[in-house]
């Protein structure tokens, strides 16, 4: 853990590289915005507690994967992206078995709240359009092929190059 912290943290911020997401619009009916926000708030939650920033920063990679190459189209495709392999999950709780103990949070309806906000137009700039994430702890195969953009809590962000 003490390694790979002083790996990641050897690569500096790109700020320069950091820009910034526009708005999302959400343009679906009343059911799949409900299926929309539990989705976001799944990730969020699970992606990173019930730590606000942390949770709006998920969000916002979730949202900026929707509109990139690569990535499924829609906001529940991009979090349970791999669900059904058994390995290449996006987000590890959609396969680590994590998703079915879902439990009683006080996170949830701080996670809920960011995700209808997000889902109006709210951007959460700190990580601009980061498509890549990982806690500053592990060091996945893909971090030196991308360009840190920023860092919330533990976690730090990626663009493509």
């Amino acid at each position: 853990m003490a390694e790979a912290r002083a790996s990641n943290a050897a690569i500096p911020i790109d700020a320069g590289r950091r820009l910034a997401a526009l708005p999302y619009r959400f343009r679906g009916g009343t059911a799949e915005r409900a299926q929309a926000v539990d989705c976001l708030a799944t990730a969020a939650l699970y992606e990173a507690g019930d730590d606000a920033s942390g949770q709006r920063a998920v969000i916002q990679v979730v949202l900026n994967r929707v509109r990139a190459p690569g990535f499924p189209k829609t906001i529940c495709g991009v979090v349970y992206a791999g669900s059904t392999r058994a390995t290449g999950c996006q987000f590890s709780f959609a396969c680590d078995g994590s998703v079915s103990r879902r439990p009683i949070h006080l996170g949830w309806t701080g996670a809920r709240l960011a995700a209808r906000r997000a889902l109006s137009g709210h951007v959460y700039a700190a990580v601009g359009r980061a498509t890549h994430y990982h806690t500053d702890w592990m060091v996945p195969y893909w971090r030196d092929s991308m360009v840190k953009v920023g860092r919330v809590g533990t976690h730090l962000f990626y663009v493509r190059t």
